[in-house]
Parts: C-alpha cells; structure tokens; sequence
C-alpha cells in the first residue's frame, strides 16, 4: 500500500510541477515583453553590447549572430557563436541587454573551465540518452521482472538528474556575470539593474523547476525498478 501511495504521491507532485513550469515560462514571456519596452542607458543593441563585452572580458574570438525564434538565445561551445534571437539581437531595451549579457556570462565560463559547465559537459551524452531510454529501460525490467536490467534505467536517468543539478548553478552564475557586467560598463542605469535582474531571475526559475521536475522523475523511476525486485 505505501507503494502505491508513494508513487501516486510522486505522479501527482510531477504533474504540480509541470503546470508550475507552464505558469513560469508565460511568467518569462511577460517580463520579457515588458522590459523589452524599456530602452537601456547606453542606446546600444544587444549585439552591439554583446561584441563590446567579448572585448572587454574575453581574449578569443566568438562570433556573434542573429537566429531565428524567440529566446531562443544561446552559447555554442564548439562553433564559438553566440546565437542572439530576432527578439534580442538589434534591440536596446534592458530585456535584450540581459538575455545578451547572460550568453556572454557563458562564453566566460567556458573559457575559464567553470567546474559547473564542465560537468555538464561530460555528462550531457549520458543524459542525452538517459532522457529518451532511461523510462523504457525501467519499464522493461518491470515486465521481465528484472531489478538489474530496470536499474540500469535509473542509473541512466540519474545522469539527466545530475545534468539538472549543474546546470542550475551555471545558469545562476552567468545570471550574476550579466549583470555584473552590465553595471560595470555603465549599459543600464543604477534603477534598470533591477528590472534587468527580473528579467534574469523569470528565466531562471524555469531552470529551478526543471530541476525538481527531473528529481520527482528520477525517485518515480527507483520506485516503480523496485516494484521489479519484489517480483525476483
């Protein structure tokens, strides 16, 4: 019975979860949309700030680009590109500034080995597969009746657990940079820091949810490879 209770206790927090990550993406949307009406200090676009910034706290080259979509904003480690979305890119609002400056809080880290992206890093592939198997993995051990095989699942969504983990505090740490460097550089007024701040702090509460998403998922999937032990 506390089994069953267990697993029902773990369905209905996940399912809480998932309409909190809902509520918290709309939330980012609409900070987003509001301070995207609120023209920064410095007159500059995001991009331009984002080139001076590289300049200013990195010594290689990155390249800065336009993508299409909307925050769909980015650092790709491998192409050194920072790709600004159509809704940041040539824009000088305080909402742009911080999406900009926030990549760039990226392209920091990994220049300087931040020990958060480098584990992330190293466990991305193992969570890239975790994330599509792990559940089917679990779910076959059930049914051969099999705790080994149904563990190898867990252990496999445990990497898409540990992914979670670091990438949190990677998040928040390039959060704090953008910030940092956006007073620094004088790009937003002393008042527009803490709209700025909002901006970064709606986003990054998608990254604290999913984390507690991925936790509830991790202890449902344990539960349901034990439910195959008793079966041995």
């Amino acid at each position: 019975m506390m089994y069953y209770n267990t697993q029902s206790f773990l369905y209905f927090a996940l399912l809480v979860v998932m309409i909190l990550s809902f509520v918290a993406q709309g939330q980012v949307q609409r900070t987003f949309k509001r301070y995207s009406g609120e023209r920064a200090q410095c007159g500059k676009t995001a991009a331009e700030v984002a080139s001076e910034l590289l300049g200013r706290y990195s010594g290689e080259f990155v390249q800065i680009e336009a993508v299409q979509g909307r925050l769909t904003d980015h650092f790709n480690p491998a192409t050194k590109t920072v790709g600004l979305s159509t809704a940041v890119y040539g824009e000088s609002s305080v909402a742009a500034l911080a999406v900009a400056a926030h990549e760039i809080g990226h392209v920091l880290q990994h220049q300087e080995g931040y020990l958060p992206i480098r584990l992330r890093n190293a466990v991305l592939p193992a969570a890239n597969i975790g994330s599509n198997l792990a559940p089917w993995i679990v779910i076959a051990g059930v049914i051969f009746g099999s705790f080994n095989l149904a563990m190898v699942g867990v252990v496999l969504f445990g990497a898409v657990l540990l992914f979670q983990l670091v990438t949190l505090p990677a998040e928040l740490n390039a959060s704090s940079r953008a910030l940092r460097m956006l007073e620094e550089g004088g790009y937003v007024g002393y008042e527009q820091t803490g709209d700025a701040r909002k901006v970064l702090r709606a986003a990054a509460m998608t990254y604290v949810l999913a984390t507690i998403a991925a936790l509830i998922s991790f202890l449902r999937l344990f539960m349901i490879a034990a439910s195959s032990r008793r079966r041995d």
